[in-house]
Protein backbone atom coordinates (compact mmCIF):
# COMPACT_ATOMS: atom_id res chain seq x y z
CA UNK A 1 0.00 0.00 0.00
CA UNK A 2 2.61 2.51 0.78
CA UNK A 3 4.64 1.60 -2.36
CA UNK A 4 1.20 2.16 -4.39
CA UNK A 5 0.96 5.76 -2.16
CA UNK A 6 4.31 6.44 -3.43
CA UNK A 7 3.59 6.35 -7.47
CA UNK A 8 0.28 8.16 -7.34
CA UNK A 9 2.99 11.11 -6.11
CA UNK A 10 4.83 10.83 -7.90
CA UNK A 11 2.50 10.62 -11.08
CA UNK A 12 0.71 13.66 -9.64
CA UNK A 13 3.98 15.73 -9.49
CA UNK A 14 4.81 14.83 -12.44
CA UNK A 15 1.80 15.86 -14.74
CA UNK A 16 1.60 18.50 -12.89
CA UNK A 17 5.06 20.06 -13.27
CA UNK A 18 4.48 18.94 -16.92
CA UNK A 19 0.97 20.97 -17.16
CA UNK A 20 3.06 24.24 -15.47
CA UNK A 21 6.03 23.41 -18.05
CA UNK A 22 3.69 22.99 -21.23
CA UNK A 23 1.09 26.29 -19.89
CA UNK A 24 4.60 28.03 -19.45
CA UNK A 25 6.23 27.96 -22.94
CA UNK A 26 3.90 26.72 -25.24
CA UNK A 27 1.75 29.18 -26.86
CA UNK A 28 -1.82 29.16 -28.61
CA UNK A 29 -1.16 31.65 -30.69
CA UNK A 30 0.46 34.85 -31.37
CA UNK A 31 -0.62 38.44 -32.60
CA UNK A 32 -1.11 42.12 -32.50
CA UNK A 33 -3.12 44.61 -31.51
CA UNK A 34 -3.40 48.36 -31.91
CA UNK A 35 -4.99 51.36 -30.00
CA UNK A 36 -4.69 53.52 -27.00
CA UNK A 37 -3.06 52.18 -23.83
CA UNK A 38 -5.41 53.44 -20.70
CA UNK A 39 -3.18 51.48 -17.72
CA UNK A 40 -1.07 49.37 -16.76
CA UNK A 41 -0.70 48.49 -13.17
CA UNK A 42 1.24 46.23 -10.73
CA UNK A 43 -1.40 43.23 -8.41
CA UNK A 44 -1.15 40.80 -6.57
CA UNK A 45 0.00 39.86 -2.65
CA UNK A 46 2.36 37.36 -3.20
CA UNK A 47 3.43 37.25 -6.88
CA UNK A 48 3.38 40.53 -8.29
CA UNK A 49 2.02 40.92 -12.04
CA UNK A 50 1.82 43.70 -14.61
CA UNK A 51 -1.30 43.98 -15.74
CA UNK A 52 -3.08 46.37 -18.17
CA UNK A 53 -5.71 47.70 -20.55
CA UNK A 54 -5.77 48.42 -24.62
CA UNK A 55 -8.86 50.68 -25.52
CA UNK A 56 -9.10 48.80 -29.64
CA UNK A 57 -11.32 51.76 -30.42
CA UNK A 58 -15.03 51.14 -31.10
CA UNK A 59 -17.76 51.05 -33.48
CA UNK A 60 -20.74 53.33 -33.93
CA UNK A 61 -24.25 52.42 -32.16
CA UNK A 62 -27.70 54.19 -33.79
CA UNK A 63 -27.36 57.15 -32.42
CA UNK A 64 -23.86 58.31 -33.22
CA UNK A 65 -22.47 56.70 -30.00
CA UNK A 66 -19.04 55.01 -30.00
CA UNK A 67 -18.67 51.43 -27.84
CA UNK A 68 -15.13 51.15 -26.90
CA UNK A 69 -13.48 47.74 -27.09
CA UNK A 70 -11.17 47.07 -23.83
CA UNK A 71 -8.39 44.21 -23.98
CA UNK A 72 -6.36 42.85 -21.39
CA UNK A 73 -3.07 41.49 -21.06
CA UNK A 74 -0.29 40.89 -19.04
CA UNK A 75 3.41 41.54 -18.74
CA UNK A 76 5.81 39.44 -17.49
CA UNK A 77 7.65 40.91 -14.75
CA UNK A 78 11.52 40.74 -16.75
CA UNK A 79 9.96 42.47 -19.68
CA UNK A 80 11.78 45.69 -18.51
CA UNK A 81 11.80 47.41 -21.94
CA UNK A 82 8.48 46.60 -22.94
CA UNK A 83 6.84 48.35 -19.01
CA UNK A 84 9.40 51.60 -20.21
CA UNK A 85 7.66 51.68 -23.21
CA UNK A 86 3.80 51.45 -22.20
CA UNK A 87 4.72 54.06 -19.63
CA UNK A 88 6.18 55.92 -22.21
CA UNK A 89 2.90 55.55 -24.20
CA UNK A 90 0.84 56.78 -21.68
CA UNK A 91 2.49 59.60 -20.85
CA UNK A 92 2.77 60.89 -24.12
CA UNK A 93 -1.34 59.77 -24.99
CA UNK A 94 -0.09 58.19 -28.16
CA UNK A 95 -1.56 54.68 -30.73
CA UNK A 96 0.57 51.97 -29.83
CA UNK A 97 1.12 48.02 -31.09
CA UNK A 98 1.55 45.44 -28.83
CA UNK A 99 2.79 42.16 -29.87
CA UNK A 100 1.72 39.26 -27.72
CA UNK A 101 1.65 35.34 -27.24
CA UNK A 102 -1.82 33.85 -26.01
CA UNK A 103 -1.14 31.07 -24.00
CA UNK A 104 -3.20 27.98 -23.61
CA UNK A 105 -4.02 28.63 -19.90
CA UNK A 106 -3.59 30.71 -17.11
CA UNK A 107 -0.78 30.47 -14.41
CA UNK A 108 -1.82 32.72 -11.13
CA UNK A 109 1.90 33.19 -10.82
CA UNK A 110 2.45 35.19 -14.19
CA UNK A 111 -0.37 36.95 -14.78
CA UNK A 112 -4.42 37.37 -14.94
CA UNK A 113 -4.91 37.00 -18.28
CA UNK A 114 -3.77 34.56 -21.49
CA UNK A 115 -2.49 37.38 -23.32
CA UNK A 116 1.36 38.59 -22.79
CA UNK A 117 2.85 41.00 -24.95
CA UNK A 118 6.37 40.57 -25.50
CA UNK A 119 7.11 44.43 -27.74
CA UNK A 120 5.54 47.29 -28.12
CA UNK A 121 5.81 49.76 -31.15
CA UNK A 122 4.43 53.38 -31.99
CA UNK A 123 2.08 53.68 -34.48
CA UNK A 124 2.65 56.81 -36.48
CA UNK A 125 -0.81 58.71 -37.48
CA UNK A 126 -1.25 60.67 -40.76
Amino acid sequence: MKRFLVWVVFIAMAVTTGYITFVYYANFSEGKRAGELIKISKKGIVFKTHEGQLNTGGFGEGDGDITSSIWHFSVRKNDTQVLKDIDAAIDGGYRVKLYYHEKFATLFFLGDTKYFVYKVERVMED
